[in-house]
């Protein structure tokens, strides 16, 4: 029997592109059985009144409001907390499914055994679905951690795939302290994670460009910092990244451009007792050690108060 799924939609000030997005779930996606949750995440505009037009239209949608503004992350994981269903689908409120698009990537991560499965392109459009803009391809079948660290275009990227429910809880869900970045930091959880992840060649769905995102306002106007604030999800598996690339992580340079410089200067991984190896032959003095303490405890309380 195949299983149901929760769909879910982080919603932010969207009134003039949550429309199609929801229909472009309800319309041929959607199987009985299936939910829609869309978390409001406390919008300013229209949003509301164009939410609970679509309940009227469609009663299997569910929609949680947050009563003052968390962010894109807090939102998903809201959602997540309320899914019945085991699969869930995230689609962001200005991106649109292709029809019936969405059984094909299920069989596929059924058939694999695995706790992600992702559509292969990314179709970016401005106007219309109907002109495409621009594409962008990810590495077919198993996707691993080592792919990206060394710079490949992630399922995290976009944030737009299936997952399961037990992926969420063995990552404790999305980061909720990094802004835009928290779809590549829960891509990077899962994967790092050992969460078997598959791209399905041939698959696609429509990613929205030419408005103000929540990636364009908060990520991309904010480039430079995008390596540093990384750097709080990064610190969390330090004993299992290459002591060589942590001091290239925490350099003056580094630690404000690994993250875009990943295709030139990949980051590696080390496991278990060679780990242990590596690090214990490793020079790493304690001044080092002391300025890096230092440097994440005044980037944390600089994030904390940019966040607030």
């Amino acid at each position: 029997m195949t299983a149901n799924i929760s769909f879910f939609i982080p919603a932010y000030n969207c009134s003039a592109t949550i429309a199609e997005s929801v229909e472009s779930i309800m319309k041929t996606n959607f199987k009985i059985g299936d939910e829609l949750i869309i978390v409001d995440d406390c919008s300013t505009d229209d949003t509301a009144i164009k939410l609970s037009a679509l309940r009227d239209k469609y009663p299997d949608i569910q929609i949680i409001t947050h009563k003052r503004n968390k962010g894109g992350a807090a939102a998903r994981n809201t959602a997540v907390e309320n899914a019945s269903n085991h699969l869930l689908f995230c689609l962001d409120s200005d991106n649109v499914l292709e029809k019936e698009s969405i059984t094909p990537l299920q069989n596929f991560l059924v058939e694999h055994d695995a706790d992600v499965a992702c559509f292969q392109e990314f179709k970016y459009f401005s106007a219309t679905t109907a002109t495409i803009d621009e594409s962008w391809l990810l590495k077919p079948g198993i996707f691993s951690i080592t792919d990206l660290l060394s710079g490949s275009l992630s399922p995290g990227a976009s944030g737009n795939y299936l997952f399961t429910k037990k992926s969420w809880l063995k990552v404790n869900g999305y980061t909720e302290d990094l802004g835009s970045l928290d779809t590549w930091s829960f891509g990077f959880k899962q994967l790092i994670e050992n969460c078997k992840t598959v791209v399905m060649p041939g698959g696609y769905y429509f990613h929205r460009r030419g408005h103000a995102s929540y990636y364009l306002t908060d990520a991309w106007s904010k480039r430079k910092s995008v390596s540093l604030r990384l750097i709080k999800l990064i610190i969390n598996y330090i004993d299992r990244i290459h002591p060589a690339d942590v001091d290239y992580i925490f350099s003056k340079k580094g630690r404000y451009t690994w993250f875009d410089n990943l295709q030139k200067r990949p980051i590696r991984l080390v496991e278990g007792s060679k780990a242990e190896k590596i690090w214990e032959d490793h020079s790493f003095d304690e001044g080092t050690a002391k300025k890096i303490r230092q440097k994440i405890a005044y980037y944390k309380a600089r994030l904390a108060r940019l966040l607030n």
